[in-house]
């Protein structure tokens, strides 16, 4: 099979031919379709994730078609899966029991502990794959996967609150916009600074306001969704958001929180982070996405050009979402 794999921190990915992957009990073959690219694989190629395995195949915003299934498995070839950022679970500790399978402490993660969808193939947990809501293409499907998952998690940390603050409107952003917007909810989006692009596009979705991360909203917000890995966004935010209000850190890594004034989280705000995925919150957004329906924005690249998509993300080239077809 063909992959870019990761063979050192800092890259670049590097092709490499690979026997194709056999499935073992309760694991499944998938032929991979489509992979979009996440921040997260920025921050899993810069080495800033703990316990980072190389060499490794990054991605794990998969779309894939069923070729083969291990012992144990009983699912029809041809069957369209998705694959999320969490692999595997142990099932059995307080976490799991709780329904807090994302804080388990044996949880494993796709293109971190076990290899992704940079790759014309890739070996999942049968468990832990999720069926797609027909009527989005392939390309169009994967960003749902993390960004997707991740931004409805982070909306739903936020409780009931109206007004709502987006900080970094990249491919989580621009769909969790769209459900929040189907709520009823008001979407206040802030970009990098001068971002007219980007600002633009966040008006084209529907928000009310968009302007720079270095700026105020016009009004008080109740809740502020921080996806761009900035610290100092964090205070920023606390300082748009009123008393009672929350601030949500939705990414995986964050610069360091500067320090600030204990005035501007008095008053009652909160800071939350959120950490991975459930598969109940994967039930529940693709059952929410056709319903939206939220319509993902992707630019596609060969799987041979990962490395530009990677760039291009990092440099905040790519409107929507970045999307690998092998």
């Amino acid at each position: 099979m063909r992959a870019m794999v990761l063979k050192r921190t800092d890259g670049p990915l590097e092709p490499e031919e690979r026997p194709t992957p056999v499935p073992g009990p309760g694991e499944v073959l998938l032929q991979v379709r489509a992979c979009a690219v996440c921040r997260t694989d920025l921050h899993e190629i810069d080495g800033e994730l703990a316990g980072s395995r190389r060499p490794i195949v990054p991605g794990h915003e998969i779309v894939g078609e069923l070729v083969r299934c291990g012992e144990g498995v009983d699912l029809s070839p041809g069957l369209r899966l998705g694959v999320p950022w969490l692999g595997s679970t142990c099932g059995r500790c307080a976490y799991c029991a709780r329904g807090e399978e994302n804080l388990c402490d044996e949880a494993r993660f796709t293109g971190h502990d076990r290899d992704g969808g940079y790759a014309d193939h890739v070996v999942a947990d049968a468990r832990f794959c999720l069926p797609l809501p027909e009527g989005l293409d392939d390309a169009h499907a994967a960003p749902l996967l993390c960004a997707g998952l991740i931004g409805y998690r982070s909306l739903r940390m936020a409780g009931d609150a109206r007004r709502i603050g987006i900080y970094g409107f990249g491919a989580a952003a621009h769909i969790v916009a769209q459900v929040a917007l189907f709520e009823g909810r008001e979407i206040h989006a802030f970009t990098r600074p001068g971002d007219g692009a980007g600002q633009a596009f966040a008006r084209g979705l529907g928000a009310t306001w968009a302007g720079g991360s270095d700026e105020r909203p016009p009004v008080e917000l109740d809740a502020a969704l921080i996806f761009a890995p900035v610290g100092a966004l964090v205070p920023a935010a606390l300082r748009a958001v009123r008393k009672g209000g929350v601030v949500v850190c939705g990414g995986i890594h964050m610069s360091d929180v500067p320090t600030f004034p204990y005035a501007i989280l008095w008053g009652e705000r909160q800071i939350r982070s959120v950490a991975n995925l459930t598969r109940r919150d994967a039930a529940e957004f693709l059952a929410l996405a056709p319903r939206v329906p939220v319509r993902t924005h992707v630019e596609r690249f060969p799987l041979a050009r990962a490395n530009e998509a990677v760039a291009r993300l990092r440099a905040g080239e790519i409107t929507g979402a970045a999307v690998l077809i092998p």
